[in-house]
């Protein structure tokens, strides 16, 4: 394969001065751990080019993250406040609670 010596942005139908557009833009490259994402957006999103499943992909990872971070800092608080009222809850505390409930 020989080296092409056309500079594709500089041709006039290849570059245009207007941008639909004026967000940042990202190629991505469909390896194998892409195509496994886009496979599984498929499913869950049938019909849609794999152009769409890319943000939808995205999308959904970012709200799963949101909701792992947000699961994370309540298990710390949890971890944090874990013992803080010994004298309030002693041995037995739960029991006692349940035994008051009904069957």
């Amino acid at each position: 394969m020989t080296p092409s010596t056309t500079v594709y942005h500089l041709e006039s139908r290849w570059y245009h001065s207007f941008m639909p557009t004026s967000r940042r833009r990202y190629q991505v490259t469909e390896t194998d751990d892409v195509a496994r994402a886009l496979d599984e957006a498929a499913k869950r999103w049938p019909n849609e080019p794999r152009s769409r499943l890319i943000v939808r992909a995205i999308a959904a990872g970012g709200e799963a993250l949101a909701k792992n971070a947000a699961l994370d800092i309540r298990l710390a608080t949890l971890k944090r406040l874990q013992g803080s009222y010994p004298d309030e809850y002693g041995p037995g505390y739960l029991e006692s609670l349940r035994s008051d409930w009904p069957a």
